[in-house]
């Protein structure tokens, strides 16, 4: 690819985004077939990317042999193992030239080891959209001065130069939206706001759940006075509860969260896959609020991150789990897989997420089966997209057994986040089992104080309850398979920023072996 290509590439792209309304672009799998599209990606890239066509040479299939969705169902998926570390960077690109990106942001994994990821211009742009859509339908941001702050940790990693880049787009595409990236300095953060968001109808800050939380609590502690802002959160790389939502909306006064908030399911690998919507927030408040439900719909005692995705975009499928066999048409569930375009094109890959998809249709059937009707329930007519839904998990060995019994953070998360105890806590803790000196096994759970707060027993003993009680109500497999009398956790509570347990500036982990 020469020099006058790159260019007229990045114009036609730049063009494409600014020129085509997001409805067209929201609606354009109800007209076109998102199996058929796919498919085409997948023989653009097997005659183009030469670590691609190394790989099926090697699992000895010919490209011309993958004509419909279940031919390209045969594919193996593929994963950092058996694909990623195994070509040189450049031969994961097209005609195996680096060249043909322009950036490069990096994702240390589980392992702590990078994996580099290139991307050029135009996938950003694809990007964006997710960020439009957002912008658009939760924030009303095409008729409000909208002031976006990027609290993502600046960098090689990706989130934060992602996210500055594409909501600066949305302002070439005529959206009154002004971005700065004070990343994850929180005192700079607070300044921003404090000086910049009086000039705006609206202040979104952007970054990772747990610290957007540190942000406000801090400056609720310095007077700053978050309900004349008119707050909106954008959030990624960690699953919320409800509470959680609901905890943070009142601390910045929201009058409607599912306007106020919006996740990401997002990967270094691929940007962002799905966003949480106001459709996909009601639904998911209704299942908070009934556990059966929810875990008749997702098959597990825990509410997972609930978004909906643009199958032109971002096609997902799911390798069923050869245990559940209780799936609904419309309804899938296991390991999720994804194809999609980008600097370093993926087809089916296994990024080792737990989760599944659900049509729309689908959806709206199960729930009105249980006397509910989102599309009703929600005030107004934006954020009412007729999209697929994926929910996820995240990782199975973020879990913990106890007699059997699964454990998952997001149980432990709403024992911390009822009231009272969410105002002594930070809601970071460490859960694990451990034994006593008898050898008894028992469930601790360590869990940082907010600033400012003493231990005592009283409070530990109050956590503790807490915790049981959503323990019981949230998850049946702990109701049932744990005796009674080691279903008690045993908490110790620990000042912020505890060296072992909650040491600054690293992700937090929630579990320990």
């Amino acid at each position: 690819m020469n020099y006058q290509q790159q260019s007229q590439r990045a114009i036609k792209g730049f063009e494409h985004f600014l020129h085509t309304p997001l409805e067209t672009l929201l609606r354009k799998h109800l007209d076109q077939n998102p199996a058929a599209e796919i498919i085409k990606l997948f023989q653009n890239v097997a005659a183009n990317v030469p670590a691609y066509k190394a790989f099926l040479a090697q699992q000895q299939i010919n490209p011309d042999s993958i004509q419909n969705a279940k031919d390209f169902q045969k594919l193996p998926p593929l994963t950092k193992d058996n694909y990623l570390k195994c070509y040189p960077l450049a031969d994961f690109c097209r005609d195996g030239k680096i060249e043909s990106c322009d950036m490069i942001a990096a994702s240390s994994g589980s392992t702590g080891k990078p994996t580099f990821w290139l991307r050029f211009f135009t996938d950003e742009l694809t990007i964006a959209t997710r960020f439009e859509q957002i912008f658009y339908d939760s924030f009303f941001a095409d008729t409000k001065r909208t002031l976006a702050v990027v609290c993502f940790a600046l960098g090689t990693w990706v989130g934060g130069m992602f996210t500055t880049n594409c909501c600066r787009y949305l302002s070439s595409k005529g959206y009154p939206v002004t971005v700065i990236s004070p990343g994850s300095n929180k005192a700079e953060i607070l300044r921003v706001v404090s000086e910049l968001s009086p000039n705006f109808e609206q202040t979104i800050l952007l970054g990772y759940p747990p610290f957007l939380k540190d942000v406000i609590d801090t400056g609720i502690a310095g007077n700053i006075e978050w309900q004349q802002f008119n707050i909106k959160f954008v959030m990624a790389g960690e699953v919320i509860s409800e509470e959680w939502r609901n905890l943070v909306g009142e601390r910045i006064s929201s009058q409607n969260p599912r306007y106020d908030f919006a996740s990401l399911y997002g990967t270094a690998d691929a940007g962002v896959l799905g966003n949480e919507t106001p459709l996909s927030i009601c639904i998911r408040q209704f299942l908070a609020n009934n556990p059966n439900a929810a875990r008749i719909l997702f098959g597990e005692s825990r509410l997972p991150t609930l978004v909906q995705y643009d199958p032109m975009s971002r096609f997902f499928e799911v390798i069923p789990n050869s245990s559940d066999s209780s799936n609904k048409e419309g309804i899938e569930r296991g390991t999720l897989l994804f194809s999609g375009d980008n600097g370093i094109p993926l087809i089916r890959y296994n990024i080792l997420d737990n989760g599944g998809i659900i049509s729309y249709d689908a959806m709206l059937q199960f729930l009105s089966e249980w006397g509910f009707n989102p599309v009703e329930a929600l005030s107004n007519d934006r954020g009412i997209r007729n999209l697929p839904f994926v929910f996820i998990f995240g990782r199975s060995n973020f879990t913990i057994s106890y007699f059997g019994a699964n454990i998952y953070p997001e149980n432990i998360k709403v024992g911390l986040e009822q009231p009272f105890i969410r105002d002594w806590v930070t809601g970071k803790f460490v859960m694990q089992i451990q034994e006593d000196a008898d050898k008894n096994r028992f469930l601790s759970v360590v869990v940082e104080l907010a600033p400012g707060v003493e231990a005592s027993e009283e409070k530990k003993q109050a956590v503790e309850d807490s915790i049981l009680k959503q323990l019981k109500r949230l998850n049946s497999e702990f109701a049932n398979y744990v005796p009674q009398e080691y279903q008690m956790p045993k908490v110790e509570l620990l000042a912020m920023g505890e060296a072992e347990y909650f040491p600054q500036g690293v992700k937090h982990r929630y579990t320990r072996s």
